[in-house]
């Protein structure tokens, strides 16, 4: 298939009119006037480009035969025609959107079918993360949530750090946001410590892993740090994740402070990090401790729209968030051995708690309506 065909020399005073090839379904006559037929012309031509060499690229992967290839290029090349009116229009927008989508795709089947990618010994596939899994929360980072990231400049751009949060809103929808905050405004994949139950579970577990959660456990979070990873941590739990309503942005219990013990053995930073509109995502009003021990859960939750109004009451609340990455407590002035002493331990927890907790009290006072900001 030829791609298209554009004369676009100097204008004259007659406006000559010429035939030129657009696709291979339409041909049209059009003025040298048309001032976006560059444009159009250099999209569809990428669109047939890319289209031919991921047909040419899976074939080769796959061993197809020629036959084989050919159908495998059909329903894209059939694509391709179908912007034919979007070319006779002058819509170059739209089509540079479905160039940009098809050479997106073709990247990641590419990839993913020849097994160019990395997973590290704990799992973890940051081509999966970066170009599947990203892709689906930004949505609710940028326009659901309408995510507001403060000082993401105290995230390191080399080197570890183990981010410390609060954690609320029934479903970790707070570690999800974090992945991209992280990604997407200090450049660094996140690692997550993540809870027994969720790397125990047969169908998240291997998801878990390959998007950067491990188990927390000291052992896998000093090994992280130690290899110069972004580690995130939630010391509060299901009791921070699964707390009433009415007990919304106060701290639960940190612990016994392993993952202080944890940052202050591998000379990490820590960043203390406070979130402000999760936990109102799901109000959790009751819940139904016969129906969790039944299921193994921590709890079965209730809240205004669940489970009155089914699966659509699963669908978090739009509410306005704020993320907040505090200054850096360094830890490496401390020593390893220090890990050990309960007092240098126990004062960076305090520290650590006390400043997440007096951030969200700021934060929810500049922030104002729950919805809107």
């Amino acid at each position: 298939m030829a791609g298209p065909e554009f004369n676009l020399g100097t204008r004259n005073d007659a406006e000559e009119k010429h035939w030129r090839m657009v696709g291979e379904s339409f041909t049209g006559m059009t003025s040298r006037s048309d001032a976006a037929a560059g444009a159009i012309g250099q999209s569809l031509e990428q669109i047939v480009t890319t289209a031919q060499a991921v047909g040419l690229h899976l074939a080769e992967v796959l061993k197809l035969d020629p036959s084989a290839t050919a159908e495998l290029m059909e329903p894209i090349l059939r694509a391709v025609d179908k912007v034919d009116v979007a070319l006779a229009t002058g819509e170059a927008m739209a089509v540079n959107t479905l160039a940009e989508a098809i050479s997106n795709v073709g990247e990641l089947l590419a990839v993913r079918l020849s097994g160019n990618y990395d997973i590290d010994e704990f799992g973890f596939d940051a081509h999966f993360q970066e170009k599947v899994w990203l892709p689906i929360w930004r949505p609710f980072f940028e326009n659901w949530f309408r995510v507001e990231v403060i000082g993401a400049e105290n995230i390191p751009s080399d080197g570890s750090a183990l981010i410390v949060s609060n954690h609320a809103g029934v479903l970790p929808m707070d570690g999800m946001m974090t992945m991209v905050a992280v990604h997407d405004h200090a450049g660094r994949n996140l690692r997550m410590l993540a809870a027994d139950l969720a790397m125990g579970v047969p169908v998240v577990a291997p998801i878990a892993r390959r998007v950067g959660a491990t188990l927390a456990n000291a052992a896998d979070a000093e090994s992280l740090l130690t290899s110069n990873e972004i580690v995130a941590v939630w010391p509060e739990g299901f009791k921070g994740l699964g707390k009433p309503f009415g007990d919304r942005y106060r701290l639960q219990r940190f612990g016994r402070g392993g993952f202080v013990s944890t940052a202050v053995a591998a000379g990490a930073p820590i960043i203390p990090l406070s979130v402000v509109g999760s936990e109102e995502i799901y109000p959790k009003i009751g819940e139904v401790p016969a129906l969790a021990r039944l299921l193994g859960l921590p709890y079965m939750p209730i809240t205004p729209t669940f489970p009155l109004m089914g699966l659509l009451g699963a669908m978090p609340l739009p509410t306005k968030w704020i993320m907040e990455f505090g200054k850096p407590i360094e830890t490496a002035e401390f020593g390893p051995d220090a890990a050990d002493d309960p007092m240098v331990v126990f004062e960076i927890t305090d520290q650590v708690r006390e400043t997440i907790q007096n951030t969200l009290y700021r934060n929810l006072a500049r922030r104002g309506s729950v919805f809107f900001g």
